[in-house]
């Protein structure tokens, strides 16, 4: 889809809700409409004012929109980049084209406005994410509900809470659908214990400056990857080097995903018990066997079972469970069946991802085909009736690009049973400290809310290589 700017330079702004509104269409900036269809964005700004018209010039005609509203001048460039997206999206939809069910929004955490106007004492906070920016009246909903949840947790943040994040980047395989900086342990076994010499290394200078610095660890979460790829001599190993670092006196939550049912064995899952975690992730992604071949999952259905069972055999009371929509093979009957599995095993944290097409998955890489937008909206609207239905309630949420419709994630939980590591990541409520390859640290300053972001080295070899100086 070409686009051409006049009196702005919000290029950025534009090509997203492109995206949004035309998925399967590459933005294109271009000096002057020419034969292919075609928006004209202008913004002209007078006396703390500003217009932005938007014109869309198609096969089937010319269709125009204008938007006027104020530019504040300590959020200017967002107010403006919202009005010129609002003027775009209003000559789509006169054109005819297909309503996203997010409207005119385009950024990763629509919670956080949600938030924003319920922190102001307003409680039309759904209302304000319909009317204003086009969001539907389902997704806007779903936002205020997640606003609310984050506001809650906020409240019980002091100043210098922080969270901590360590990441273990192996899995037993690679996903067909992964993009993350993940190693399959087949094929870098030799990795793993100079990778974890390296990271006890971090987590001891990591301790080192928490303590100078006075601030107060009160969630703990070890990703990745899938860290249950470690033995359950690494795993223990890997809890106490953290317990001999940091403070943990604090801690309301140690959350450790457990993710892959073929990495879990009762071994492993005592030693996390026995190390204090209180909280584990055991994510199926489906039920359905030829799915999860699909997607390259080593898995069976029973092993899921088999995981639940020793899980709660061994005393866990928290666990959280993934399901995506969308998956190759999949099908509306078949995401209601393993939704089903997931409520009848008691799952007391459902987290509801939307398939996203990232460039680097070999899914992506091969063309797999894939359930269409509309199969994947069916998909999600069982979820949320059946998790409405069984007593849960959605916490946090957020979107990615790339994904069938322009969907969403959420993730779902009994009341009082929330993560609230996953909140205070999402909404960027204080510092995020983490440790391992591909961790980024953010420094939320919570009277300010400027953040600042630190960056480890992203692949297991370059953090290995960098943490022992080079050798």
């Amino acid at each position: 889809m070409d686009f051409v700017m006049i009196g702005h330079d919000l290029r950025y702004a534009v090509e997203q809700l492109l995206l949004t509104l035309f998925p399967d269409e590459k933005p294109v900036l271009v000096s002057e409409p020419g034969d292919r269809p075609c928006f004209v964005t202008e913004l002209r700004e007078s006396g703390g004012e500003a217009e932005a018209r938007a014109r869309f010039l198609s096969g089937h005609g010319e269709y125009g929109a204008v938007r006027r509203a104020p530019l504040p001048e300590k959020e200017r460039k967002s107010a403006a980049q919202m009005l010129v997206k609002l003027a775009v999206y209003d000559a789509a939809m006169s054109a005819g084209v297909a309503a996203p069910p997010w409207g005119a929004l385009t950024g990763i955490r629509p919670a956080k406005l949600a938030a924003r106007r319920l922190a102001e004492g307003k409680t039309d906070a759904a209302e304000f994410l319909a009317e204003t920016y086009r969001v539907s009246p389902v997704r806007a909903a779903l936002a205020a509900e997640c606003g609310a949840a984050s506001l809650a947790a906020d409240a019980s943040l002091a100043l210098g809470d922080v969270s901590l994040y360590v990441g273990i980047p192996f899995c037993p395989t690679r996903c067909a659908y992964c993009s993350f900086v993940s190693h399959s342990v087949e094929k870098s076994f030799k990795l793993v214990a100079p990778y974890l010499e390296a990271l006890f290394g971090e987590i001891a200078e990591t301790g080192e400056r928490v303590a100078r610095e006075g601030l107060r660890p009160v969630t703990l979460y070890i990703g990745g990857g899938t860290p249950t790829t470690l033995t359950a001599e690494q795993l223990a190993a890997l809890a106490a080097k953290l317990r001999g670092s940091f403070d943990l006196s604090a801690l309301r939550e140690f959350t450790v995903e457990a993710g892959r049912p073929d990495t879990i064995t009762r071994e492993k899952l005592l030693a996390l018990r026995e190390s204090g975690v209180t909280r584990i992730s055991i994510n199926p992604q489906s039920m359905d066997e030829n799915v999860l071949r699909a997607i390259g999952r080593a898995h069976s259905p029973d092993d899921i079972l088999s995981a639940f069972a020793i899980a709660r055999e061994v005393g866990f009371e928290c666990i959280n469970a993934d399901l995506i929509a969308g998956l190759p093979g999949d099908s509306p009957e078949g995401f209601a069946r393993s939704l089903e599995a997931m409520l009848g095993l008691g799952a007391e944290n459902i987290t509801v991802h939307t398939l996203a097409r990232k460039r680097a998955s070999r899914m992506n890489l091969e063309k797999t085909p894939v359930p269409g937008g509309a199969e994947v909206g069916i998909m999600l609207d069982l979820a949320r009736t059946e998790l409405y239905g069984h007593g849960y309630r959605p916490y946090y949420l957020y979107r990615q690009k790339f994904t069938a419709g322009g969907y969403e994630n959420v993730g779902w939980s009994l009341p009082g049973l929330e993560n609230l590591y996953n909140i205070c990541i999402m909404e960027e409520l204080h510092s995020i400290i983490s440790m391992g390859a591909g961790g980024v640290t953010k420094l939320v300053n919570r009277e300010s809310g400027l953040i600042t972001r630190e960056f480890n080295k992203k692949y297991p070899y370059e953090y290995i290589a960098e943490r022992s100086g080079g050798k």
